[in-house]
């Protein structure tokens, strides 16, 4: 009998392999983190924040490796939760983000359901594939001109 990853076809494709995996590891993140509703995305970009406060939304958006439209608008509804703040002079065109304290306790809760689907994973590929993996991932990284 065939498991279900036997039935599944690779592309030749490099690109388009990645692109399969990456909407695969995406939907494992986000089934965890619907638990604190949050997407991958947006624990990605609190994480983030967290990390680079007060942070410019062009430092951002270079941290995260993510184009700065895409990062403005993945940013709004985290906004109009309460869970960053611009803590900029109003008026001011360089935005300086920062967390909530809601936007802490939401990062520090959802922390708890990223390390779950972080133990998923490990445990469906094996520590060794894992490594493999991320020793892979950051070799691609680099490729980018």
């Amino acid at each position: 009998m065939k498991t279900e990853n036997q039935n599944k076809k690779w592309s030749v494709c490099n690109c388009l392999n990645m692109r399969r995996a990456s909407l695969a590891i995406t939907e494992i993140y986000d089934h965890y983190l619907k638990s604190c509703h949050l997407s991958v995305s947006q624990f990605s970009i609190l994480k983030h924040v967290h990390a680079m406060e007060p942070v410019s939304v062009s430092e951002l958006a270079r941290g995260i490796r993510l184009d700065r439209t895409t990062l403005v608008r993945n940013l709004k509804p985290l906004e109009q939760q309460g869970l960053i703040h611009d803590m900029s002079q109003s008026g001011t065109r360089n935005r300086q983000l920062c967390l909530t304290v809601a936007g802490n306790d939401k990062l520090e809760k959802a922390h708890v359901y990223w390390n779950q689907a972080q133990d998923q994973i490990e445990a469906q590929l094996g520590q060794e594939d894992t490594q493999i993996l991320q020793a892979l991932l950051l070799k691609i990284e680099v490729l980018a001109p």
